[in-house]
């Protein structure tokens, strides 16, 4: 893609036979969910596709199989802007599956139009992390069965290079909270560039559920790392962080204009990443040897291309007050306590 010579097939070499274990990924329908339910089956492990029913996710289940024919794909419904799909997925798997080797949190909408979903909350701050938070909460009892019979598990959050990016530099309640109506955090502002350069209360809001991602990934690996079972040390918590890859997150951005247009295609063309490349954070966390991964690492490229390697963590990655204000108030969210004995 562009000038930057794809680095994935050589990282592809260095990741490990994964065969007996089982990953649940979030939106596998194309992107870096696609590369590494992909890579997951070719290196022998099991996936369980965590979609939205659509004809898209029944497309894309093809595509794996094609891609990878003895692959071991497991389509499981799971609506992330649904409370109600999401429960139900996990029950299906834990009626289903003893233990769970890797949670894969990758699923992610940006800059969507200023709506809430039917639980009444932001459809970005609930796709991209209280589902992801209740996802996490229903299926640790599987992990922590894995970190107990094979030695360790994985849950790794997708957060974006825009979780450093909030008008105040900070993770902010208003975000998360529950409304009873559309339009409750600013409306939309697509005029101009400001799309492009990531601009108005849309990309406010994304900006805020990719920072949730990061101090979420802290915020358990404290909650991990304070548990008095010693197996639930061996649960992994990391993030990572795509760089700016050749996705389809952006397509539904209407660029005005056939100048910008034209800019944007020349822009896209030149400086992403692959979506293969761009996935080398995510894979990493999930399917590194664990003398390679540290908890609560994020693994990402240093700028916007690049080896996934680990970052250090902002201040507003890690504050205390951010921290447990994200904890209670997804608890809140999810109508349930998220405990970590």
């Amino acid at each position: 893609m562009g000038l930057f010579m794809s680095k994935y097939s050589k990282f592809d070499k260095t990741l490990p036979d994964v065969s007996g274990k089982v990953f649940a990924i979030t939106g596998t329908t194309s992107g870096t969910g696609f590369i590494a339910a992909k890579t997951v089956a070719a290196h022998g492990g099991e996936v369980l596709l965590l979609n939205r029913p659509s004809s898209r996710s029944v497309a894309s289940l093809e595509k794996l199989k094609e891609a990878v024919p003895e692959g071991k794909f497991v389509a499981i419904d799971c609506d992330l802007q649904d409370f109600g799909s999401v429960k139900s997925a996990c029950e299906i798997i834990k009626s289903k599956y003893t233990a769970l080797y890797c949670l894969s949190n990758n699923a992610g909408i940006m800059a969507t139009n200023d709506e809430i979903t039917s639980d009444g909350f932001d459809k970005q701050m609930q796709t991209n992390h209280l589902s992801h938070f209740l996802l996490t909460k229903e299926l640790f009892p599987l992990l922590l069965a894995s970190a107990k019979e094979i030695g360790d598990a994985r849950i790794v959050q997708h957060s974006s290079l825009a979780r450093d990016m909030t008008t105040n530099s900070k993770l902010e309640e208003p975000f998360l909270k529950k409304y009873e109506k559309d339009g409750s955090l600013g409306g939309d502002d697509r005029s101009g560039m400001n799309d492009m350069a990531m601009k108005g209360p849309q990309w406010e809001r994304y900006k805020h559920s990719k920072l949730a991602n990061s101090v979420f990934n802290h915020a358990l690996t404290d909650k991990i790392k304070a548990s008095s079972d010693p197996a639930a040390s061996k649960i992994l918590s990391t993030a990572a962080h795509p760089g700016i890859s050749a996705t389809n997150l952006a397509d539904h951005l209407k660029v005005a204009g056939k100048i910008v247009q034209f800019i944007s295609s020349i822009v896209e063309a030149i400086f992403l990443q692959s979506a293969e490349d761009g996935a080398m954070g995510l894979l990493k966390g999930m399917m590194d040897a664990p003398e390679n991964i540290e908890a609560g690492v994020l693994y990402g490229p240093k700028s916007v291309t690049g080896y996934a390697v680990a970052l250090p963590p902002k201040p507003h990655e890690i504050d205390p007050k951010a921290k447990d204000m994200l904890w209670k108030m997804s608890e809140d969210a999810i109508g349930a306590k998220f405990v970590i004995p």
